[in-house]
């Protein structure tokens, strides 16, 4: 119930939807129980005139089924005795028209109200998840697969619509029915009834048994959908590796075999939650079999419990309390089997975020004087990455940050706009720690050009003015031009307007570098962060990408992390890691003449 009481969360303010609910669905019962209980007088009418009761007299009011009762045959007898039974037979007909009219045009009313609470819950959980998603540190998603994070937002969410939420309307209706339903059958014979509540007890008792795997099973059928979702996006996405190393089989092979495991977990999945119908209805069958057998039984021997039509209207309200019963127990199966995926969407919904926003932010507009770092050190859970960093970067200045391979260059860059926070010691920015501040307001300061460039299946303008308010579409081409993007940009088809495809995949190496950075000029920031932004580019983009960097670096702070020695030998200051340690900084002809790492990686690379 807990699940479900915060998936109800999502439907706020959703207390005005129980009112109009409860309304609909109670008035709906209450007529469709009154359809069904005329059938005794139609059957007496058409086939025993005798057993009908006769009221003369008006009935006082009572809030009872008795008057109700007493009402209606009062206006039968009128009509009896005005008319004919052939009067009598029409009036009754006219009656049940009527109110099943009524009971299902207050069922479509209830039916209106779950919808509208239902699309409200499922549009909100995904709004929740994706909020959540883009809130989460970069630290989450290194330890998340991209597909089971993509399943959670489809399949799971999907899951939870199809087998809880679509439940709202039975859980919260059926229980109504089968309460009045009870109510009138103790009322015309509690001792069968009793027979069959056991029955109805018995039924849910063993249905929970077989049910009650549901949610461990389905919890991992989830899991390995989402393993499959992450092995056709690697697919995808490097195909080109895939067809060079004739990687198919192998993947061809990984691909069958989980999927084979995901169908045999579904199967089984199936096999519990179909087996719910048939035990209700086959328990249900039994039982009205043995009602018929007891009330027969008392009817031929002289018991005068019931008259014909009397038993025949009760066999009729049992069987109708099978229907709620067996949509109640069917939705039972589909709720196990939809926690598991409310689970996975809680799991990352409650997912702490690491990154906390100040209680009390200190504003911060533009940057003033330096960025230090003091003893920092930092881990990626037990590993130990940075150690014992002290560095200070003033405004203005261009710092290179060089090293060998996993030397923690990247991560240290990652700190400044924390996307990580420091394990100890601490970032200060104008001598305020970073954690101080507000992170739209400090990543604000910030610009970010990465060795890939991250660009949108959107156009080329949109992918520019990303995240960037009130701009000017003038402002978007100057940016593009001191980019050295606009040229290539007019020449394609619709210009800036252009569809620029799934990350950028409908233009080169250079040009998506370029549209990065001139999204980054449109921002125009004051601390800039290039992340090996030419390493991947040939001599003649590398050209074009360098001169765009040269300019937006200007008067502007720059920390670049270097792969190409050549591009950072005017920096103002190089440091130099090692295993996560800064072992040397200071110019380039410094750290050359010191003949340490530095000098060894130069020899390394041809300088032009």
């Amino acid at each position: 119930m807990e699940i479900l009481k915060r998936l109800l969360t999502f439907a706020k303010p959703y207390s005005h939807y129980w009112p109009k609910y409860v309304f609909f669905t109670f008035f709906g019962m209450i007529l469709g129980i009154f359809n069904f209980a005329l059938i005794k007088p139609l059957l007496d009418v058409v086939f025993d005139p005798d057993a009908m009761i006769i009221v003369n007299e008006l009935p006082s009011f009572s809030f009872s089924i008795k008057y109700v009762e007493n009402i209606f045959n009062y206006y039968l007898t009128a009509v009896v005795q005005s008319s004919s039974r052939m009067g009598a037979l029409l009036f009754v007909s006219i009656i049940i028209v009527i109110a099943t009219f009524l009971s299902n045009l207050f069922r479509y009313g209830g039916q209106r109200v779950m919808a509208s609470l239902r699309t409200r819950v499922i549009a909100n959980i995904r709004e929740a998840l994706f909020e959540k998603i883009t809130r989460l540190d970069i630290g989450f998603f290194s330890k998340r697969r991209k597909g089971n994070l993509i399943s959670v937002l489809s399949n799971d969410v999907n899951e939870v619509q199809a087998n809880v939420v679509q439940s709202f309307q039975i859980i919260f209706r059926e229980p109504f029915l089968i309460i009045g339903y009870l109510c009138v059958l103790f009322y015309m014979s509690y001792q069968l009834t009793l027979i069959s509540l056991a029955s109805l007890l018995l039924s849910g008792w063993m249905i929970s048994k077989v049910t009650q795997k549901l949610r461990s099973v389905a919890a991992e059928a989830q899991s390995t959908l989402g393993t499959l979702l992450s092995i056709i996006e690697e697919c995808i996405s490097g195909m080109r590796i895939l067809k060079a190393f004739n990687g198919q089989k192998y993947l061809r092979h990984k691909f069958k075999n989980i999927n084979e495991t995901q169908a045999k977990l579904q199967r089984n999945i199936y096999y519990r939650q179909e087996l719910a119908t048939p035990i209700s209805e086959f328990l249900g069958v039994t039982v009205a079999m043995l009602i018929l057998l007891v009330g027969g039984w008392l009817i031929l021997h002289g018991n005068t419990i019931f008259s014909i039509s009397g038993f025949v209207t009760y066999i009729v309200f049992y069987y109708q309390i099978l229907i709620p019963f067996k949509n109640t127990t069917t939705a039972y199966a589909g709720i196990r089997r939809g926690m598991a995926s409310a689970d996975r969407i809680f799991e990352i919904i409650d997912t702490p975020i690491n990154i906390k926003r100040p209680e009390k932010p200190v504003p911060i507009k533009e940057f003033r004087h330096e960025i230090t770092f003091n003893k920092v050190n930092f881990a990626y859970d037990d590993m130990p990455v940075l150690r014992n960093i002290n560095l200070t970067i003033q405004k203005g200045a261009m710092i290179a940050l060089v090293g060998p391979s996993g030397a923690g260059k990247t991560t240290m860059a990652d700190l400044i706009p924390r996307f990580y926070d420091v394990s100890s010691g601490e970032i200060l920015l104008d001598d305020i720690n970073i954690k101080n501040y507000q992170p739209k307001d400090l990543i604000g300061l910030m610009g970010i050009v990465t060795q890939e460039p991250i660009l949108f299946n959107d156009t080329v303008y949109n992918n520019i003015v990303f995240g960037a308010e009130n701009v000017t579409e003038e402002d978007v081409i100057q940016a593009a031009k001191t980019a050295n993007a606009h040229e290539f940009i007019m020449q394609m088809e619709h210009g800036y307007q252009t569809n620029i495809g799934d990350q950028g995949n409908r233009l080169s190496g250079g040009q998506r570098q370029r549209l990065s950075i001139a999204r980054a000029i449109l921002k125009n920031p004051a601390i800039l962060i290039l992340d090996e932004a030419t390493s991947a580019l040939d001599t003649e983009s590398e050209r074009l990408v360098q001169d765009a960097l040269t300019k937006l670096m200007k008067n502007r702070t720059s920390i670049v992390i270097a792969h190409r020695l050549s591009t950072i030998q005017h920096a103002d200051k190089i440091v130099v890691l090692q295993k996560g340690e800064i072992i040397e900084q200071g110019t380039h002809a410094e750290l050359v003449a010191r003949q340490g790492l530095y000098k060894r990686l130069c020899d390394l690379q041809t300088f032009n």
